[in-house]
């Protein structure tokens, strides 16, 4: 159609076809302060671009390396959008990204979003948002776009789904692990997770349902909270405690607990020829997981690799430096242990 022709009387529109523009507009607006609570030297985020920069000079490097990922939150997801509890998922959203490049050694600078959805609901997504902003500022990264996408056909009504992307920076030459510096009888440090995080919702969600328990019903395993609300606890976000361990050089391996547990993340941090060997009775089993276990009648192995059984990080350090390791992440307030320590494979 040319510029000067009219469009057709009664003709179909965007919206007619369930995309509706201005609800995207104004989610933005909604969107703009968020991002900019998230402003961290090298970015000064301005959401309306086509792209974002990054200064990796006013960030303080000299010569780095560029360390990528991306991920999504999972069938969490599904609790979230069936309970309406829709603040915290964007904290997880984050969490799983940053952690990432954490197990890299390498600091997050920037994160992006794709937000999808069969109807742009303003106050759902705008919720969404603040809870990724919210992550931003825990891992100490800016959030600098991202997409929001309304795809009528794709998704029912109500149901939407999430990606991040992180883009973080390391020196080169001090990207984890130092597989040429671990030896048997290195110390593995746990730090304690909130719960499953982001992951082995398909199976907990079977355990629930297993259970006969409603969302809304009292959780057996946490006082005074719904089940909802004890199983929809963001992943917590490791980064700031971290960090500095890494980058004054006291830590050999780290590794992020994620999808396949304390038994198939392990060994990517770790070098040929070793194997981590874990005391499983050095910490508290959560008793969220004694709940699902319990509940779902779930052998020890298949807890250990589908969950993080209460070890959501883990750092691989020197005997020397694990007492003065373990202290600063107490005094940082972390939940810390020692759990194990590598041995000959």
């Amino acid at each position: 159609m040319s510029d000067t022709q009219k469009p057709l009387e009664n003709g179909l529109t965007y919206a007619d076809a369930g995309v509706d523009i201005d609800a995207g507009e104004m989610l933005v607006e909604h969107i703009k302060p968020l991002a900019k609570s998230t402003a961290r030297p090298g970015s000064e985020p301005s959401l309306g671009g086509f792209g974002a920069l990054f200064d990796l000079k006013a960030a303080g490097f000299e010569d780095p390396l560029i360390v990528t990922t991306t991920d999504g939150v999972g069938t969490k997801l599904k609790i979230a959008i069936e309970t309406g509890r829709h603040d915290g998922v964007g904290i997880d959203l984050v969490a799983m990204c940053v952690n990432d490049l954490l197990a890299q050694g390498a600091e997050p600078l920037l994160f992006l979003d794709y937000y999808a959805t069969g109807r742009l609901e303003i106050d759902a997504a705008r919720r969404v948002v603040a809870g990724i902003a919210e992550g931003c500022r825990q891992a100490g990264c800016a959030l600098v776009g991202g997409e929001t996408a309304e795809m009528p056909g794709m998704y029912t009504d109500g149901d939407y789904d999430l990606a991040g992307f992180s883009l973080g920076a390391v020196e080169r030459g001090h990207a984890l692990p130092y597989l040429d510096r671990q030896a048997a009888g290195d110390i593995i440090i746990g730090l304690g997770s909130t719960g499953p995080h982001s992951n082995g919702y398909s199976l907990v969600r079977k355990v629930v349902e297993k259970s006969g328990l409603a969302w809304g019903d009292d959780a057996p395993f946490a006082k005074d909270r719904s089940l909802a609300q004890a199983l929809m606890e963001p992943t917590r976000i490791y980064v700031k405690p971290v960090l500095p361990l890494m980058k004054a050089g006291l830590v050999k391996g780290a590794a992020h607990i994620t999808g396949g547990g304390l038994i198939e993340n392990p060994p990517r941090c770790i070098a040929e020829g070793l194997k981590a060997s874990f005391d499983w009775n050095s910490w508290p089993m959560p008793h969220v997981f004694q709940w699902l276990a319990e509940t779902g009648g779930i052998s020890d192995h298949e807890m250990r690799r589908t969950f993080n059984c209460g070890v959501g990080f883990m750092l691989i350090v020197s005997p020397e430096n694990a007492e003065p390791v373990l202290a600063a992440l107490l005094n940082a307030g972390e939940v810390a242990f020692v759990c194990g320590q590598l041995e000959a494979a």
